[in-house]
């Protein structure tokens, strides 16, 4: 069954007003693969005005994180109903870096999946070992560990984007070999399969991310279990069109 290559780019805590225009204008004049689905993550302050820019493109925007509840005294979260009603259609969660720095556990990132989904908003989910599990031989019990979380808290994985993100390779400038990443995409299919059934395992959509960029792109995008990709520094440089195209 055919899977719609999906591309995200993860602007992380960077830019400001002139250089989110600038990244905008770049993406929507660019000649975008259309068989490609491509969603940009400013930072949240940005979300509305690269949302603004980007209408009538078919370039969408995603929040880089949501808290779980709906309102409250919550100083700093914004709440998944909050870009429901601001219409951002997407939201990233369990990124490495929410893990790691944050210390958000696999239970906290199901229960926002969970309510992401509830509110009708579609889900980045990203999960990855450390070197030091990867070195440990743990990599697939650990991505599996923090699927089976959010496998407890959601049966519906249609609005779900599964991105692979090894931490050692995020920002560091490795990057799995293409074998390497096609091995984790396939254990996590099987895990679908065995976990949600074989239709889900079939249509779910499982992207890698880690020092994606210009020079790597197509060679991961030529395995078979790899969907796409989630791109973080190379998503503020002029390449990021070229990974979209990729799969060409």
């Amino acid at each position: 069954m055919a899977r719609t290559f999906f591309v995200g780019g993860n602007w992380k805590m960077n830019g400001s007003l002139e250089s989110t225009k600038e990244l905008t204008q770049t993406l929507t004049s660019a000649k975008l693969d259309s068989n490609v689905e491509v969603v940009v993550s400013p930072p949240a302050l940005h979300l509305l005005t690269v949302q603004e820019a980007l209408k009538g493109s078919s370039v969408k925007v995603a929040a880089q994180n949501a808290y779980h509840k709906a309102s409250g005294a919550f100083t700093g979260e914004i709440s998944v109903n909050m870009l429901k009603d601001a219409s951002i259609p997407w939201v990233i969660l369990g990124h490495s870096e929410r893990r790691t720095l944050f210390h958000e556990s696999d239970a906290q990132v199901a229960e926002k999946t969970a309510a992401a989904l509830a509110a009708d908003l579609s889900v980045i989910l990203c999960i990855g070992e450390t070197l030091e599990q990867r070195e440990a031989n743990q990599t697939v019990d650990v991505v599996v560990r923090q699927l089976d979380a959010v496998a407890a808290q959601v049966k519906d994985w249609s609005k779900i984007v599964v991105a692979y993100e090894p931490v050692w390779a995020i920002g560091t400038g490795k990057v799995a070999t293409s074998e390497q990443a096609q091995e984790v995409h396939a254990a996590i299919r099987k895990w679908a399969a065995d976990k949600l059934g074989k239709t889900t395992a079939e249509t779910l959509r499982i992207i890698y991310g880690g020092s994606v960029a210009g020079k790597n792109c197509k060679e991961l995008a030529q395995q078979p279990d790899i969907d796409g990709f989630l791109v973080g520094g190379a998503s503020l440089k002029p390449e990021f069109v070229d990974i979209v195209n990729a799969n060409n």
